[in-house]
């Protein structure tokens, strides 16, 4: 088995260009948490999601503000070609974002995960998708009984044999820990609507398209469990539900080979920026997935991916590809200012940003043969 660490932190220090945002990213919180009816869309400084760096000759762009909160339609490119039009329904996606997140926090191991993989599990079975419960148990942080945890693997066309997996996380953590309120930082409610759900609505959006996927590649969806079970930073390991599987993936290899892996996380921010993680364009077995992904987003005028290198981050691709030798991806907006906080509600995503980027995600598939 390939070695890979799992008791590795997930920690994203700030990016040394970006160091005076941290104080001022919390003052802004502060004023936002007081401001009800004012949402302010700010670069965010990079908070963690895993262990980061930033590419030093990268600097801040700035974005559109405002985002529309529909899907993208037909336009005409840049050489007067008509560009397709979207066929995912961001609003729909958006429903599935706000269904989640009313459940409340999703934790492994509580009610409320449990009633979300009731959810997911009848709607992608009412699409058509097989959906299989890998069932596994992790220790519990806080001590006592074994935290029972379950990937949520949902196959299309599972005769096909060489296939590709498509993933997110699907659990909270435990507690918002980067809110600028201490005391919300130990008591408060972590929902989890960008990191947690965004993830989840877009595949929720993609099931009503894969039962038509035609040619000879099938697709998987993993809903990983575990991704974020820590209350302490370097004692407890992030990753457990994406392990587990890629540790499964290689101890009882099945039928069928993934050719390739693509991550959705914090997808559906209002100010959504896509720059490439820098494992993706590093790693070689990666590399030319990054490029096919991002040259589809151009191709479809998808701005929101941008085709540079950004940030280094350990989330679920990495044991993916260290461990199963999947060759995976990480699409990830790294620059989210409610990361973690309070404030990471439904109304920091947008049904446009969702939409976007399920449908480069579709438009890629459908280039797999």
């Amino acid at each position: 088995m390939p070695s890979y660490n799992d008791s590795m932190p997930k920690m994203r220090p700030k990016p040394p260009h970006r160091g005076t945002w941290v104080v001022g990213g919390f003052l802004m919180l502060g004023l936002i948490a007081m401001a009800e009816n004012h949402y302010s869309q700010q670069p965010a400084s990079a908070q963690d999601k895993s262990n980061v760096t930033a590419s030093s000759n990268d600097a801040a762009n700035s974005k559109d503000a405002g985002t529309a909160a529909s899907p993208v339609s037909s336009s005409q490119t840049a050489s007067g070609r008509s560009r397709p039009k979207n066929p995912l329904n961001g609003q729909r996606a958006f429903g599935y974002l706000r269904q989640i997140c009313d459940i409340g926090p999703r934790q492994s191991g509580s009610p409320g995960m449990q009633k979300q993989q009731e959810l997911v599990q009848k709607h992608f079975e009412q699409l058509g998708g097989k959906v299989t419960m890998q069932r596994f148990q992790a220790k519990n942080p806080l001590g006592g009984s074994n935290v029972p945890m379950a990937n949520v693997i949902v196959q299309w066309h599972p005769d096909r044999k060489q296939r590709v997996l498509v993933c997110a996380h699907y659990d909270t953590r435990p507690l918002p820990d980067r809110d600028p309120d201490p005391a919300q930082q130990r008591q408060g409610v972590f929902i989890g609507a960008n990191d947690g759900a965004s993830g989840v609505a877009v595949l929720m959006e993609l099931a009503h398209l894969l039962p038509e996927l035609d040619g000879d590649i099938g697709v998987d969806f993993a809903l990983f469990d575990g991704e974020e079970l820590v209350y302490v930073e370097g004692r407890d390991p992030y990753f457990l539900g994406s392990t587990w599987f890629a540790q499964q993936y290689v101890r009882q290899p099945p039928e069928y080979k993934y050719r390739w892996g693509v991550l959705l996380d914090m997808v559906g921010d209002t100010n959504l920026q896509l720059y490439q993680e820098q494992h993706g364009v590093t790693w070689r077995d990666t590399r030319p997935l990054v490029k096919e992904i991002w040259a589809t987003a151009a191709r479809l005028g998808v701005k929101e991916f941008v085709p540079r290198a950004r940030y280094k981050i350990l989330d679920d691709h990495v044991p993916l590809r260290n461990i199963g030798k999947i060759p995976t991806c990480d699409i990830i907006d790294y620059d989210y200012i409610y990361w973690h906080t309070t404030m990471d509600t439904p109304q920091r995503c947008s049904p446009s940003s969702l939409a976007k980027v399920g449908w480069v995600v579709y438009e890629w598939l459908k280039t797999q043969k």
